[in-house]
């Protein structure tokens, strides 16, 4: 089944900030507003910003209705996630896409988003983007993370690279790019927003986990056969990982790699995204080249029709 991927952004566009996770104030997107304004794009609020419940941006029905909104809406050319958190699997199951099919727009968000970009993917086959999200847009040390995600609603391109790492595989796969932050995606195993991965280049970051669990998610992947499938594997910022008082003694990418040692695709570490200001924005979905060489590091790029891979 071939990707669905929405109309790129043109100044004067609507995009809309929405919060389907932990709540967020008027202030704190103060900077995102201002930055894409700068952009050209008339920018619209949801009910959910300012919104509490708790420690959510309103309750589970809110956020729904806000979200919901948003991917109905024809006028809307793209939904911004505002922030991670917790809270985006809760609202996901009710959600109708018969608007969204019709009129496909991006949807922008990493960390709990990763949620809302493997639902879209399950059901609708439709790219959407791994990006900043406003609660950290406009920051200076961002701006990395704030061009890509400009560049890729306009429609520009983007390559990647990371330098050589003792632990990555070399070799070359093709698939879609798909993924997103490790704890989620554990999370949504067997469930309505599971995304097949067979195939595909994996990505995977994380944030604030300590070390064994992460050993304990990649090793119920491994277990599963979610990891044997993949096409390749591109591994992200492991940030601020924890550690008991009795030290674990493996770093996050060695537990990746011990997990994945059986298979032979190619897995390159350090790619440029995830819980840290150099996060890169990548077209979750799109088809892609990764090429891992021991000299060079690892490289990807969008594929184009006809490209061959070893």
């Amino acid at each position: 089944m071939k990707a669905v991927v929405p109309p790129v952004l043109r100044p004067g566009d609507r995009v809309v900030v929405v919060a389907p996770a932990r709540k967020i104030t008027r202030a704190e997107l103060v900077p995102a507003v201002r930055l894409l304004h700068e952009w050209g794009l008339d920018v619209r609020l949801g009910d959910t910003i300012e919104a509490e419940d708790a420690q959510f941006a309103g309750s589970d029905a809110l956020r729904r209705a806000d979200l919901q909104r948003a991917l109905d809406d024809p006028a809307v050319r793209a939904i911004l996630c505002a922030r991670g958190g917790y809270g985006t699997a809760r609202i996901l199951d009710d959600l109708d896409l018969s608007g969204f099919r019709r009129v496909p727009k991006w949807v922008a968000g990493f960390s709990d988003p990763t949620a809302l970009l493997a639902h879209l993917w399950r059901h609708t086959h439709t790219v959407s983007l791994h990006a900043t999200m406003p609660v950290l847009m406009g920051r200076p040390d961002h701006h990395t993370a704030d061009g890509s995600l400009r560049a890729l609603l306009f429609g520009e391109s983007l390559t990647y690279a990371a330098p050589p790492h003792p632990l990555n595989r070399p070799g070359t796969a093709r698939g879609p790019l798909l993924g997103g932050n490790l704890t989620v995606l554990h999370t949504l195993l067997a469930t309505q927003s599971d995304a097949a991965w067979d195939g595909a280049i994996l990505f995977l970051e994380d944030l604030d986990e300590y070390l064994y669990h992460v050993d304990r998610m990649l090793g119920h992947l491994a277990r599963t056969g979610r990891l044997a499938r993949l096409a390749g594997l591109v591994v992200g910022h492991f940030s601020l990982m924890r550690d008991n008082a009795v030290p674990f003694g493996h770093t996050a990418y060695d537990v990746i790699r011990h997990h994945t040692a059986g298979y032979g695709y190619p897995i390159g570490f350090n790619f440029p995204a995830g819980h840290e200001p150099l996060n890169t924005a990548f077209v979750h979905g799109a088809d892609a080249v990764l090429t891992v060489d021991a000299a060079i590091g690892l490289t990807l790029r969008y594929a184009l029709d006809g490209d061959g891979c070893g």
